[in-house]
């Protein structure tokens, strides 16, 4: 692999670089809410303020077809993006299951009347999507689901419960599985629907997180009508477009740039007095940062190989769970390590004072977990790791 970027990426660079460094916001990534669940409404509007100015300027979906609002860039380019926003320190967007799922499935699967009407309003994030996967008796086996989808003249009538639903108290929209042909096998007689979230009959209940964070919910259905002009793909198959969408869902989650969480570490490491010196001054501290260090950069040329894929113009394959598996698990440890960095101060609360680096680093060891299960448990990565691309037999 040429891990040299073409003319044409760095220039793109060059142009990224210098609007970052022009409109990036003061206000420092320690200053603001951590942006997994954005509960507050101040930093809802800060982070879609950010939002809708880098959509003005045209960096949203930059990947995306010109004639959906995107902005035609290559997949290189894609990946020099990402770059330069994790290395800018730049806020997070807030359309975020829009932008990684819906979209790119849409482009996929969609007819051109879906895509026309919404993928522009995604990435304005005038229209704010949730994913309805999971229900209280399905959840890594999603393919268990029972909601159910009833025909009924021009519309299906939807009855069911979705949990874990991130962002649906935000949410205009929701693409949701139904089962609409209960008597097929679970796999099959299951279908993608696109559903209004303030239809009537949908309501929306919180769930609090040990975080103290409510973005995840649960979501009832009750005789909820869905115009049949709403299904993506195949009615009765759509596990096949759900797949497509869980890809994309699992190499997003993996295409996490740790080099500036390992930096950030190794700078706590500098301030943390041990026995009248800083932690940085021990051996065993430098080289277990050090093999973060090595960790991350061999996690982020390991991702460029899904480049390979996406030129050849094909939705990612299941290589992006060893990815999604190496991520989350990367971050649970780093963050593990930070605990023990930082001794009794741990244990302060975000934004509460004496709290080292704003308490970040309480956050994200309390929700590092939540990754871990997020698209897929890590159990389920290693049986499809096993069998989809090692070729190993079932268990």
């Amino acid at each position: 692999m040429d891990f040299n970027y073409s003319a044409e990426a760095e220039a793109f660079r060059r142009d990224f670089r210098r609007w970052l460094e022009a409109n990036v916001p003061l206000r420092s990534q320690s200053e603001r809410a951590p942006e997994f669940m954005l509960g507050d409404t101040s930093d809802w509007e800060f982070h879609l303020q950010w939002h809708k100015k880098m959509h003005a300027a045209g960096w949203v979906g930059i990947s995306w077809p010109r004639e959906y609002g995107g902005r035609g860039a290559t997949l290189e380019e894609q990946v020099v993006y990402a770059e330069e926003l994790a290395r800018s320190d730049a806020p997070g967007l807030v359309n975020g299951i829009g932008i990684g799922l819906v979209g790119p499935t849409l482009i996929h699967w969609g007819t051109e009347e879906q895509k026309q009407r919404y993928i522009p309003k995604i990435l304005s994030a005038d229209e704010i999507w949730c994913q309805g996967y999971s229900e209280p008796n399905a959840g890594s086996d999603v393919a268990s689901l029972q909601t159910r989808a009833v025909e009924e003249g021009d519309y299906f009538i939807v009855n069911g419960q979705k949990v874990w639903t991130s962002g649906a108290h935000r949410a205009d929209w929701c693409i949701l599985l139904t089962r609409t042909d209960p008597e097929a096998p679970k796999h099959k007689g299951i279908s993608y629907l696109l559903a209004d979230m303030h239809s009537p009959g949908i309501s929306v209940r919180p769930l609090v997180q040990i975080t103290g964070e409510r973005g995840f919910n649960e979501v009832f259905f009750e005789d909820v009508r869905i115009p049949k002009r709403n299904l993506v793909g195949p009615k009765n198959h759509g596990w096949q477009v759900a797949v497509t969408t869980l890809m994309f869902e699992r190499t997003g989650m993996a295409g996490r740039d740790f080099s500036g969480q390992v930096a950030d570490l190794a700078k706590l490491a500098k301030r943390i007095n041990r026995n009248g010196a800083s932690a940085w001054d021990d051996t065993s501290v430098r080289q277990a940062i050090a093999g973060f260090a090595c960790e991350a950069a061999a996690l982020r040329y390991s991702n460029l190989r899904q480049l390979t894929r996406r030129l050849k113009g094909l939705p990612p394959g299941p290589e992006g769970s060893a990815s999604k598996l190496i991520t989350s698990e990367l971050n649970l440890r780093i963050t593990r390590f930070a605990m023990e960095l930082l001794g009794p101060y741990a244990q302060i609360e975000s934004k509460s004072p004496f709290a080292e680096d704003n308490g970040k680093w309480l956050y994200k060891m309390l929700a590092a977990r939540a990754l871990t299960i997020a698209g897929g448990t890590s159990e389920i990565q290693h049986n499809i790791i096993g069998e989809r691309v090692l070729g190993l037999p079932k268990g």
